[in-house]
């Protein structure tokens, strides 16, 4: 009997390991397996653009990020940021009407996107898909922006496709956060103004917001990103969800700015789970400085936003003088949650040595960790 009872008990533990052994939100910072983690590691958008999932295209970029995995985690990295369907270019698959059908023509993006998360698993790396691309204005098919526009269209992509493989990799431990969007604001409409300040965009004319093309509003936005995220909680609460914003500027309440992300704005969408649990900024200096609400003039407090706080892009080229190593040591050391450099296939060795420079630190979390 005392054998029996202690094997049981070593058979529940193992699976209470197995159950907490995934990425959490604890306040303004992130832990696994109930340990506090700082997420530290790099994009690696694509292999080849919006060709890498779905249609048997998995099949030859297989190794290409495996050997990304590889030399992130030798350089002591955790996370990894990737790209799926960006405009819709290759999947999913949809019809003449712009309804969506299949995750892809062929059948193979969910297989392809757990053989991915069981990769990275093996190399003990956390991944962050992101599913949509607003930064360029390529859609020539409409394709993307019917599920922005339609919410008809939308719900055709989550019954057919974000349903499906959220519920095929749920509790999968290497499935680190969702990212609905890149860079909205990159075709957000800045002169669209509104008495609700949720929908008002007008706190961004001449940011810089805008330039792919003016062709949304905040209502779109919203509900786009409400009801994503909150069929991504339906499958699995434990899921986590974020969004790619291009500056603070579209993301907190202070320095004049409106936080279209916020729970409150979220829920116009109409969607009472559709929130996000953490939030992600990218960076980037111009003309040698960066801008007054980076990231890196600031702490992690100073944007009021009472969640944790990823530095999602930035690059030593246009780091506002600051070089790698300074730029990873900045954002641990001034309470974020976590930093993704731009990006690992174009600048790989360059990214590795600032994440290699941080592998070590502990005071705003542990880097390594056993996926």
């Amino acid at each position: 009997m005392d054998k029996t009872i202690t094997c049981l008990l070593l058979v529940f533990s193992v699976l209470k390991l197995a159950l907490s052994a995934r990425l959490a939100v604890s306040g303004n910072h992130f832990t696994f397996n109930g340990q506090r983690v700082f997420l530290s590691g790099g994009n690696l958008p694509w292999i080849q653009y919006a060709h890498d999932f779905g249609d048997h295209q998995w099949a030859s970029r297989k190794s290409a990020v495996n050997s990304q995995l590889a030399a992130l985690k030798a350089a002591g990295g955790n996370s990894l940021r990737l790209w799926i369907h960006i405009q819709g270019e290759t999947t999913p698959a949809f019809d003449g009407n712009g309804y969506v059908t299949a995750p892809d023509h062929q059948g193979t993006l969910i297989n392809d996107f757990k053989d991915m998360l069981n990769l990275a698993q093996s190399h003990d790396i956390l991944v962050f898909p992101t599913l949509w691309n607003a930064a360029v204005n390529q859609d020539n098919s409409h394709r993307l922006d019917g599920l922005i526009v339609d919410e008809r269209k939308l719900q055709s992509y989550i019954d057919k496709v974000l349903t499906p493989l959220a519920t095929a990799v749920k509790g999968h431990p290497a499935l680190g956060a969702w990212d609905i969007m890149n860079e909205p604001e990159g075709m957000i409409n800045p002169d669209i103004g509104n008495s609700d300040r949720c929908y008002d965009a007008t706190a961004l004319k001449n940011s810089g917001a805008g330039w792919a093309a003016k062709k949304y509003g905040y209502h779109d936005i919203i509900r786009f990103v409400n009801w994503q995220a909150a069929a991504i909680k339906h499958v699995d609460p434990g899921f986590l969800v974020t969004v790619g914003a291009w500056n603070p500027k579209s993301n907190t309440d202070r320095f004049g700015f409106v936080d279209h992300y916020s729970d409150a704005c979220l829920l116009k969408g109409g969607k009472p789970n559709g929130k996000l649990d953490f939030y992600q900024v990218h960076s980037y200096s111009y003309q040698g400085n960066f801008d007054n609400v980076s990231p890196f003039k600031h702490s992690a407090g100073d944007f009021g936003t009472g969640k944790p706080i990823v530095v999602g892009e930035f690059w030593e080229q246009d780091g506002g003088g600051m070089n790698i190593n300074q730029l990873f040591e900045y954002v641990y050391n001034h309470g974020y949650a976590g930093a993704w450099s731009w990006d690992l296939q174009a600048h790989g060795a360059n990214q590795r040595g600032g994440i290699s420079h941080i592998k070590g630190l502990t005071s705003n979390g542990v880097i390594p960790i056993n996926v």
